[in-house]
């Protein structure tokens, strides 16, 4: 075992803290990871507050991964010391389902292995990016290309591939109508995407205060959703929509903006349900569906695609001790658009 600083959650109730963990030595299939940045998500706050249930402290957060790789285990053969790699949500997975046969190891039958909070292989819980380094199975490591910086790459790991994998799966690009309701982490990446997919993109949010980053960003236009005329106007006009936002919102309001067979996908997870009439889905012969990030295969291909498109995040560079007042930043949506813990600063 060896020992890292790392900054981690007490309890659901208390700041973060500075401190050290033990990660596992580097086994015949392992990477050691020199952790340069680590992105802070929304799920990071949702899981250290146990709003999506119960967790074991204390835990460090972290599933936006960027480094480089300091050591390589005696059967790895995908990764060399040197190369400039990623994690994202999870580090390992049944890999024997049809659902990881399939190289959709997030969507494991038998629960995939998350990057922190989970019961890992041998038995020890894991934990995340909030630490100078990690060891991770070769085949839940990808690569970073040249040309994507590693601060702007570490939101890639989730909320690029969160965002990339339904306007994939659902064949954004020439001649759609895509509409991204929330321009925060999530959807800012979103824009960025659909915008190099070639499709054609708004952004829904709840007022007009971030349109200029909006239309920067790549959307072609911007509506505020907290006007009535709003949802008048669209109705009926989208053949996709990304719903970004990790809060309750009327769903079978947004429902009536998609076109025929149109599918509205939510990649935001609040912990409250959300009802759906379903006079709003059988009315246009429309679709209600949900995505959780993407396989490794997929995220790979997210990142070449991001590289190819010259594509990063929008991020705030920070140092560890600021990381409590990030979570506080987040929570108020005074952040545009990812903050990045600097780990040099651990």
């Amino acid at each position: 075992m060896t020992t890292v600083k790392a900054f981690a959650s007490p309890s659901a109730t208390d700041d973060l803290v500075a401190t050290t963990i033990e990660r596992r030595e580097v086994g015949a299939n392992d990477v050691l990871i020199d952790i340069k940045f680590a992105g802070i998500c929304h799920s990071d706050i949702h899981t250290v507050k146990g709003d999506w249930g119960p967790q074991q402290y204390p835990l460090v957060p972290g599933h936006e991964i960027a480094g480089i790789v300091t050591e390589v285990g005696s059967d790895v053969t995908n990764h060399a010391v040197g190369d400039r790699v990623g994690v994202g949500c999870m580090v390992n997975s049944c890999r024997e389902c049809v659902n990881c046969l399939a190289g959709e190891e997030q969507y494991c039958l038998k629960g995939n292995i998350g990057t922190y909070g989970a019961v890992d292989r041998d038995g020890t819980i894991t934990q995340g990016g909030y630490s100078t380094h990690v060891v991770v199975d070769k085949d839940f490591v990808v690569r970073i290309p040249e040309g994507i910086d590693l601060d702007v790459a570490a939101p890639l790991l989730c909320a690029g591939i969160t965002t990339f994998s339904p306007l994939n799966h659902w064949g954004a690009g020439e001649g759609k109508k895509v509409a991204v309701v929330g321009l925060g982490g999530l959807g800012h990446m979103a824009v960025k995407i659909a915008a190099a997919m070639g499709a054609e993109v708004t952004v829904l949010s709840q007022s007009l205060k971030k349109q200029e980053d909006g239309l920067r960003l790549g959307a072609q236009h911007y509506y505020a959703t907290s006007e009535p005329e709003t949802f008048e106007r669209l109705a009926g006009s989208f053949n996709l929509i990304i719903n970004t936002v990790s809060a309750s919102i009327d769903i079978s309001a947004y429902l009536q903006l998609l076109a025929l067979d149109g599918a509205l996908v939510n990649v935001g997870a609040p912990a409250e349900p959300l009802p759906v009439n379903a006079f709003a889905l059988i009315g246009g012969r429309r679709s209600f569906a949900g995505s959780m990030i993407g396989g490794i295969r997929e995220t790979q291909e997210m990142l070449d695609f991001c590289a190819a498109h010259k594509i990063g995040a929008e991020v705030e560079v920070i140092s560890a001790d600021k990381i409590n007042e990030a979570y506080e930043r987040v929570l108020a949506s005074d952040v545009r658009y990812r903050f990045v813990i600097d780990t040099a600063t651990l």
